[in-house]
């Protein structure tokens, strides 16, 4: 099986060592051997694109919008492939996988319009005679770091706006999906980018991503990861006077008032919850559900999990795939044992599966009776694993789904206008949902959250310019 390269300066180049990508559905399957290497490709790295920059930040705002439709029209024609790529390696369903794809080249095809698009102001000084000029540039070289769970989309939505506003990138995929990072980094290559524009490291955090973000010549740092990774990135970030945006974690709240409609209900709850196997920050954890509603809730719940196809992420029946790897599996197992010694109680699943094939594979696991305060409705735990936790009206649920120290996410299932608009107004969280699932956004309009979520400018659609571009105002005496 051949080696897939970084690739660095215009080269591709070997790593110092390989990294084995497993298929989590069948770990028989080796889907491909990816370089892997430290601190001194990636420092190669940053030199190529701090040389790179000027040049590049220089070029026609057309010659840009063309290499992103080039690369998003490529994308397009090879969702099928890429998918079945996607699926393999992270185990989401085939469906799923080939969905992710068809995201990721739009958000090419969106910066294509967005790089023709950056426009700058005139404003008129208080000065008689004095012209004022408001103008954006790019930042200069931008640092992104990826995470596994999403491993084509969220490389997209960072790289794209990257070069549309004229920055350069270098790239650190997830060491435990390097596949499609690598088949992303092919197509930009094949499409043309300059030599230093675009570099691709693979390789552990602990070096890459160190020296990425230590690095002077980097001006951004793009994270999406866990809140403890990217708590430190944006302390170092800080130290060193650079840009930072980070995407972390989520602990979302669906609430179900008693006037929802309970088959519209159980679809969000099931869909937002669990689906992607629950691997998701957007999921729907806390199912907050008006006392009314509940017991029938939880009920059709219930059944709704025992229909569900939990296998292969290849299988044409399968409706949930497998965790990504044992570490992970594990940690949705603890978290299980954990909620049963809290006094939850595990209404369904929560147990490992066996399949035809050796995988990860877990069962849906759904806790009732309890409490806002629970580890198990406080710490993230990114797997198919929700609680529900019963309330008596409105203005007790939106206080237990503001009661959190994350808020990426939110949403309610209501047929009341009153209920819904109140909802929109008072959720504390970036995004927030009526009669539809917490996950599951559009590529055209800002992504982000508050508090322990996210920090700094937002991602995607036309918000994505204030971190991957700097205002400078200038003004000129005729």
């Amino acid at each position: 099986m051949p080696i897939h390269k970084n690739y660095i300066a215009g080269r591709w180049v070997d790593g110092a060592s390989v990294v084995h990508d497993i298929n989590p559905s069948d770990t028989n399957d080796q889907v491909g051997i990816y370089a892997s290497s430290g601190r001194a490709a990636a420092e190669e790295a940053i030199d190529a694109a701090y040389q790179a920059f000027p040049g590049w930040a220089a070029t026609s705002p057309e010659v840009r919008s063309d290499l992103l439709d080039k690369i998003g029209t490529e994308i397009l024609a090879r969702k099928d492939e890429l998918g079945q790529l996607l699926s393999r390696e992270e185990g989401k369903i085939l469906s799923e996988g080939v969905g992710e794809v068809v995201r990721a080249g739009r958000v090419f095809k969106f910066f294509a319009g967005e790089a023709l698009r950056l426009n700058g102001e005139r404003v008129t000084s208080v000065r008689p005679g004095v012209e004022i000029e408001v103008l954006r540039e790019p930042e200069g070289v931008i640092g992104i770091i990826t995470p596994w769970n999403f491993p084509i989309a969220i490389p997209a939505w960072k790289i794209a706006p990257a070069l549309a506003y004229g920055n350069t990138v270098v790239f650190k995929p997830a060491e435990l999906v390097p596949g499609c990072g690598w088949a992303l980094a092919d197509i930009i290559v094949r499409a043309g980018v300059p030599e230093g524009v675009f570099n691709l490291v693979i390789g552990p955090g602990r070096d890459v991503g160190q020296a990425i973000v230590e690095s002077r010549k980097v001006r951004g740092i793009s994270f999406t990861g866990s809140v403890e990774t990217g708590r430190r990135i944006g302390a170092a970030c800080f130290e060193r006077g650079k840009k930072v945006q980070l995407e972390l974690g989520g602990k979302n709240p669906l609430v179900v008032m008693d006037d929802a409609d309970l088959e519209v209900a159980v679809n969000v709850a099931v869909n937002g919850a669990y689906f992607s196997t629950g691997q998701r920050c957007t999921a729907s954890s806390r199912l907050i559900v008006q006392s009314g509603i509940h017991d029938r809730f939880v009920k059709s719940v219930i059944e709704k999990l025992q229909g569900l196809k939990i296998g292969h992420a290849l299988a044409n029946d399968t409706q949930i795939g497998p965790v990504v790897n044992q570490t992970q599996l594990e940690q949705d197992l603890d978290y299980v044992r954990i909620g049963q010694k809290e006094g939850a109680k595990l209404a369904f699943g929560g147990t490992r599966l066996e399949r035809e094939h050796p995988g990860f594979y877990l069962s849906p696991a759904l806790f009732t009776e309890t409490s806002n305060d629970m580890r198990i409705n406080r710490e993230e735990i990114f797997g198919p694993v929700a609680s529900v936790i019963r309330v008596n009206s409105f203005e007790e649920a939106i206080t237990m789904a503001n009661d959190t120290e994350f808020g990426l996410s939110s949403g309610i299932c209501t047929t009341s206008l009153k209920h819904s608009s109140e909802f929109k107004r008072r959720s504390a969280a970036g995004m927030a949902m009526v009669n539809l699932p917490t996950a599951g956004v559009d590529y055209h309009v800002p992504f982000g959250g508050r508090k322990a979520s996210s920090y700094g400018s937002r991602e995607q659609g036309a918000y994505a310019r204030e971190f991957y571009t700097v205002v400078k105002t200038t003004y000129t005496q005729p």
